[in-house]
């Protein structure tokens, strides 16, 4: 049975106390919101059984290392039970594609932090082409995004053990991107400090971000270095960005982001800045012959040459040829992930939701060609990592139901060929993948995957659990996930994938659908399928959870408020949930250009009108949600959350709510801190919904 639920305090605190996101009150409530949720869930005799079995899936040796093509060899942080920060590491390319690496180990992260008493976080590292030496190792406290830097070199070569650099680079603590400009400078954006920029407001803009570069020479204290170009406050960001192929072609820039979706560039020269002449809503992707590659996410004409949104494109930027196309999409596909290796580009495309693999390359005729490569099909392809020395890249596929798999592909000849891949991590016999198509309020048809056994009954009593993201034009793919497969599949659960607008999955055009007074089309997409779901007699209300994160869980709150009678269970996750404040909590600043603005008179309104925190009322019989965060978020940060759950508190709702106290926006840090978090999800959604009837 499970255990009593401790009564809720009769009362939060206040609402200014909660948004102190270390203060003693807001900590002391987060505490006691934990003990009542730890006693609620973990008490349940299948809480060990789940958190044990996530956490062998994360400390499982049968894993593939995600490779990274550095200095000649092959590198991968490796995390186990032994090393739950991890082991940055390398092995020699043979022995990895052999399936046999023989690792040498660069940083022990666990032993550092031990070492120096720091709760630190491997959070990548940044090195000097074309040698991939020095590097700048990031490390943040407990995964927030705030970094310091430290210089480390040698890696593989050398003849040396390597080991961080004495008396070089060390940027302290701050949100900041750098860029190598040669091995004894480096351009720098970061905190630098009140009154260094002689901006009203600080160094950094309303977003959290900096927007100041500056150049720093070996040797320099931070107040020494000289600015190189600014911003505004009023941006979302500005970073320094180095570039470089495989033939000796470096390109310095500097991106300033205007909003999140709007970036201008700037080329760092020897008489200082040139802007380039790009598109604004574009992603970069590298330098292939001297030339930009990107996507484009809007039309845009340069030079006569038109250019589809959706587009990936070759861009010269000094402006002297004309603009290529590479791939155009057609009306079912769009470009998910772009990658430059040394000799052509290589792309991920979603055709119908489903990943194919593509490489292109420069012909003799000065043009470019296009081969696919020979993938399994209905599966998810992602880019792991390319080499800009090569032809060579790792590609990740995986599908509901097919374990990872790791292909190395070469845009050189378009080969490509399986590596590795992982034993099947739960049971998949009997249980089939479908896709199927809703129809939402304006009639969009909006795709979705289910995943089901073949036997299933048709009779409304199938435990189902539905997923979404519908925003920033990510896709959600069908990808493998273990913890889903022992702790729902496994267990007779429905899981359902829904590819509602505000995504990527059709393109720029589908995110736009969604973004800003657009947004309701995304919270009516994801009800549209949880209603087609009900009409196929899958599942009925009572036995229907949903699941989201970040923006995902900003859009469970709009389903919890906008339609309470139609789910069982609502799992909210480091969610955005007061819509009508985010702009000046965390990082909320720098999402306007998704959301809106609650200056604008029209978003404003939209804004108050579905903001779940608002929309909350008295009287209304919501089912009760689990909802958890993590303190050191400083993306969106705790407070949306736990201002929702006070809330709650006050209207006498019945929730859970679980504050992790490590791990940044991204999730917890180690394995044993995600199997306690999926677990007690695991718990909550059995208590509600019964799954294994």
């Amino acid at each position: 049975m499970l255990a009593a639920v401790p009564a809720v305090a009769s009362s939060a605190p206040s609402s200014h106390a909660l948004s102190e996101v270390r203060g003693t009150a807001a900590l002391s409530w987060v505490d006691q919101q934990n003990q009542r949720t730890f006693a609620a869930l973990e008490a349940d005799p299948r809480y060990r059984g789940f958190h044990d079995s996530v956490l062998r899936i994360r400390q499982d040796a049968h894993r593939i290392p995600v490779p990274a093509f550095l200095d000649g060899a092959i590198f991968n942080l490796w995390q186990d039970a032994a090393h739950p920060r991890g082991i940055w590491r390398d092995a020699t390319p043979g022995s990895f594609l052999a399936g046999q690496p023989a690792w040498t180990t660069r940083l022990d992260v666990d032993d550092l932090a031990r070492r120096e008493h720091r709760d630190w976080v491997f959070q990548g590292a940044d090195c000097l082409a074309p040698d991939d030496s020095p590097c700048l190792i990031q490390l943040s406290e407990g995964g927030e995004d705030a970094t310091t830097l430290r210089e480390f070199a040698p890696l593989s070569g050398g003849g040396m053990s390597g080991g961080f650099v004495p008396g070089g680079f060390l940027l302290p603590r701050s949100k900041q991107d750098v860029a190598w400009q040669d091995r004894d400078t480096l351009l720098v954006a970061r905190d630098w400090g009140e009154g260094a920029t002689g901006v009203a407001g600080g160094a950094m803009t309303r977003s959290g971000y900096p927007f100041v570069v500056r150049r720093l020479h070996r040797g320099q204290a931070l107040d020494q270095a000289v600015e190189v170009m600014r911003g505004q406050r009023d941006d979302v960001a500005v970073s320094p960005v180095a570039l470089s192929d495989g033939e000796g072609h470096r390109l310095v820039l500097i991106r300033r982001s205007v909003t999140f979706f709007e970036d201008r560039y700037s080329l760092v020269t020897g008489q200082g800045v040139r802007a380039l002449d790009l598109p604004a809503r574009m992603d970069l992707h590298g330098l292939l012959a001297g030339r930009l590659i990107l996507s484009a996410n809007q039309d845009w004409v340069s030079g006569g040459v038109a250019v589809a949104a959706g587009s990936v494109i070759a861009v010269d930027p000094d402006g002297r040829k004309p603009v290529q196309v590479l791939f155009a999409p057609g009306a079912r596909q769009a470009v998910d992930e772009v990658a430059v290796t040394g000799t052509g580009v290589v792309m991920t495309v979603l055709d119908s939701v489903r990943g194919q693999g593509w490489v292109y390359r420069p012909d003799a005729a000065g043009g470019w060609h296009g081969v696919r490569l020979a993938l399994p099909d209905m599966m998810s392809v992602h880019v792991m990592d390319a080499d800009r020395r090569s032809g060579r890249v790792f590609l990740s596929v995986s599908g509901f139901l097919t374990p990872q798999q790791l292909w190395l592909a070469d845009s050189t000849d378009g080969s490509a060929r399986k590596i590795m891949e992982l034993p099947p991590q739960f049971d998949t016999a009997g249980l089939v993948v479908g896709q199927e198509w809703a129809i939402s309020t304006d009639g969009t048809r909006i795709p979705y995957f289910i995943v089901h056994r073949a036997d299933m009954r048709r009779d409304g009593r199938n435990p189902t659990l539905l997923t979404a993201y519908g925003g920033f034009q990510v896709s959600s793919l069908p990808d493998y996930d273990p913890v889903v497969g022992r702790l729902w599949l496994d267990r007779g659960g429905v899981y359902v994938v829904a590819n509602i607008r505000g995504g990527g999955e059709f393109g720029p055009a589908w995110h736009e659908a969604g973004r800003t007074t657009g947004r309701q089309h995304v919270f009516d997409d994801f009800a549209a399928v949880a209603r087609d779901l009900i009409a196929r007699k899958v599942t009925v209300p009572a036995h229907l959870g949903i699941r989201g994160r970040s923006n995902g869980g900003l859009l469970m709150g709009v389903e919890l408020t906008q339609h309470p009678d139609l789910w069982g269970a609502v799992i909210v996750g480091v969610p955005l949930l007061d819509m009508e404040h985010f702009e000046t909590m965390a990082a909320g600043a720098s999402w306007v250009g998704e959301y809106g603005s609650m200056s604008v008179p029209a978003q404003r309104a939209f804004l108050e009108r579905i903001s779940p925190l608002r929309a909350l009322r008295p009287g209304v019989r919501y089912p009760e949600p689990f909802i958890f965060t993590s303190t050191l978020d400083d993306r969106v940060g705790p407070v949306h959350a736990r201002l929702f759950a006070a809330r709650l508190q006050a209207l006498g709702v019945p929730y859970l709510y679980y504050e992790d106290t490590e791990g940044g926006h991204s999730g917890t840090v180690n394995a044993e801190e995600v199997a306690r978090e999926r677990a007690l999800e695991a718990v909550y959604l059995s208590r509600l919904m019964n799954p294994g009837r």
